[in-house]
């Protein structure tokens, strides 16, 4: 097992799933290419609503959504771990959040946490008249995607 599980997981998901993350931040991209503009140019909504369920249907329609668990289980062996269960595209394995794909797996002495980071909350946005928005942010594999290993 690789002394730093989190680290394997993420290279292995950068040299074999990049292509994944990629996709998965140009069905971000389509889904904010209507929103708003924050004063620094990048696209942003104050509603929830209009990321979580677009963004579904945008990965679902590329076929992305059905990879993330095979992407999952690949970045778990990557580290020396395997995991108890065959993972399916929902929760608890994959759950859409509003900053993006949140892929998580549990093995017997802790759990992984794979973050596709494709928006930011922004707290008092200039630009938009509300105290938070969701904006566009990453714009490779490698700025969007985090791996942590996490014991209890």
């Amino acid at each position: 097992m690789p002394a730093d599980r989190a680290a394997a997981a993420r290279e292995q998901l950068l040299a074999a799933h990049e292509s994944t993350i990629d996709a998965t931040l140009a069905a971000a991209d389509a889904v904010a290419a209507d929103w708003p503009r924050l004063d620094d140019g990048r696209p942003a909504t104050t509603d929830r609503d209009a990321l979580v369920a677009p963004l579904r249907a945008e990965l679902e329609d590329r076929g992305v959504l059905g990879t993330y668990p095979r992407v999952l289980a690949d970045a778990v062996e990557a580290a020396g771990d395997r995991l108890p269960a065959r993972p399916v595209p929902a929760p608890p394995y994959v759950v859409l959040t509003s900053t993006g794909p949140v892929l998580r797996g549990t093995v017997d002495d802790g759990r992984y946490v794979i973050r596709i980071d494709c928006f930011e909350i922004v707290r008092e946005p200039d630009g938009v008249d509300a105290a938070v928005a969701i904006a566009l942010t990453a714009s490779s594999a490698d700025a969007a995607l985090s791996v942590a290993f996490e014991q209890p």
